[in-house]
């Protein structure tokens, strides 16, 4: 990883980095989470280490007893039927966010999976494929204000409540998904 800073044109200091940072939590073997105080490149927003799940650093987890959020989601499959459900709600219910999509989702279902699984604590699906997510700039060509990033959140409880994700789980991915909803913001 480059580490080396540079001022941009407003005089802020920035990291250059190029991918996720290797993690090696005491528990489990090597993750993927976003460097340190980096800073996302198209708007020079903060990237906020509170919206990706924190890694396990001793016995005590918010989400429960797994090691991982992924884990005590139930692996692969638990993670597939969350973005599956996710999307599910969005197309039944929210014109709104189906707006944003293609007509077919099967692609945008499996990215979304993929991405799931390394955001919680799981392979990095999304990142060995297609390195980082660059989640602002990907969805830069859409209105997305308050309004939406609200909507997108509602999508994601219900889908949270049809999979059967209990608390403390469910608890905790609500917290983890709302500042990063409030990230995508760009009106």
């Amino acid at each position: 990883m480059d580490d080396r800073r540079l001022s941009n044109q407003t005089g802020h200091r920035i990291r250059l980095t190029d991918g996720l940072a290797p993690f090696r939590s005491p528990t489990s073997s090597l993750h993927s989470v976003a460097p340190d105080r980096t800073l996302c490149r198209l708007q020079e927003r903060p990237y906020s280490e509170s919206m990706m799940p924190s890694r396990p650093t001793d016995s005590t987890h918010p989400w429960g007893d797994e090691d991982s959020p992924y884990v005590q989601l139930g692996g692969d499959g638990a993670v597939e039927s969350l973005a599956n459900a996710f999307y599910d709600v969005i197309e039944e219910t929210s014109p709104t966010l189906r707006a944003m999509l293609p007509r077919n989702t099967t692609n945008t279902r499996k990215k979304f999976h993929m991405y799931l699984s390394g955001w919680l604590g799981g392979p990095p699906l999304y990142e060995m494929k297609w390195g980082h997510p660059r989640l602002r700039m990907r969805h830069m060509p859409f209105r997305i204000g308050e309004d939406e990033a609200a909507e997108w959140m509602r999508c994601m409880r219900e889908a949270i409540s049809r999979c059967g994700v209990e608390d403390p789980l469910s608890s905790f991915l609500d917290s983890k998904f709302a500042p990063l909803a409030d990230h995508m913001i760009n009106q």
